[in-house]
C-alpha cells in the first residue's frame, strides 16, 4: 500500500484525537497489554466501526489498531512500520533495534500486539509517526498463508534497505 486512501477506521480514531476526546483516547488505551477486544471500554468505538460479519482476525485487527492509536496518534500516510524504526534506528543503538525487529518479524500471531506495543511505544520516544492505514492492513494479513510472508518481506526491505543517514528511507511501493 503506497498511498492508498485512508482506512476509515483510522479516519475516525483522527476524529477523536481532533476533538480531543480524551475520554475515548483513555479507554481505547485500557486495551493495551489485554488480548485484543477483551476490553469492554473499548466496544463503544470499535464495535460500531466493525465490518459487517468481521472476521476473528479483522475484529483482532481493529481493537489492536484502536488500542495502539491511542497511545500515539501520531500519523503518516507514507512507509510501512520497516520504514518507520529505519528512522528509529537513525537515532542510534542500531543493534539493539534491529535485534527487536527481527523478534518482531518472527512474532507468533498470538504475540504480536506485545510486540507491536513495544515498538509503537519506541516509535512515540523518537516522535515518529505512524502508517496506521497500512498497519491496519498489514496486521490483518500477519498470519494469512498467501499474504504473512510478503508483509514481513517489505517491512524487512524498508528497514534494511535504508542505510544512509541524511537519506530519507524508500517509500513503500504496492506489493499486491
Amino acid at each position: 500500500m503506497s498511498e492508498k486512501e485512508e482506512h476509515y477506521f483510522i479516519s475516525y480514531l483522527k476524529s477523536l484525537v481532533e476533538k480531543d476526546d480524551r475520554g475515548a483516547l483513555a479507554a481505547l488505551r485500557r486495551g493495551l497489554g489485554q488480548e485484543p477486544g477483551s476490553a469492554p471500554e473499548m466496544y463503544r468505538y470499535v464495535l460500531p466501526l466493525l465490518p459487517e460479519n468481521p472476521s476473528r482476525r479483522q475484529e483482532k485487527a481493529f481493537y489492536l489498531i484502536a488500542a495502539l492509536f491511542a497511545l500515539h496518534p501520531a500519523s503518516t500516510t507514507k512507509g510501512n512500520l520497516g520504514a518507520h524504526l529505519a528512522i528509529a534506528r537513525s537515532e542510534g543503538n542500531e543493534a539493539a533495534l534491529e535485534r527487536r525487529f527481527t523478534a518482531l518479524l518472527s512474532a507468533h500471531p498470538d504475540d504480536l500486539p506485545n510486540y507491536l506495543r513495544q515498538t509503537i511505544s519506541l516509535l512515540k520516544s523518537k516522535d515518529v509517526p505512524v502508517n496506521w492505514s497500512e498497519l491496519l492492513y498489514n496486521i490483518q494479513s500477519w498470519d494469512h498463508p498467501e499474504y504473512g510472508d510478503s508483509v514481513r518481506k517489505r517491512w524487512a526491505t524498508a528497514f534494511w534497505g535504508y542505510r544512509s543517514k541524511t537519506e530519507k528511507p524508500p517509500e513503500e511501493t504496492d506489493g499486491e
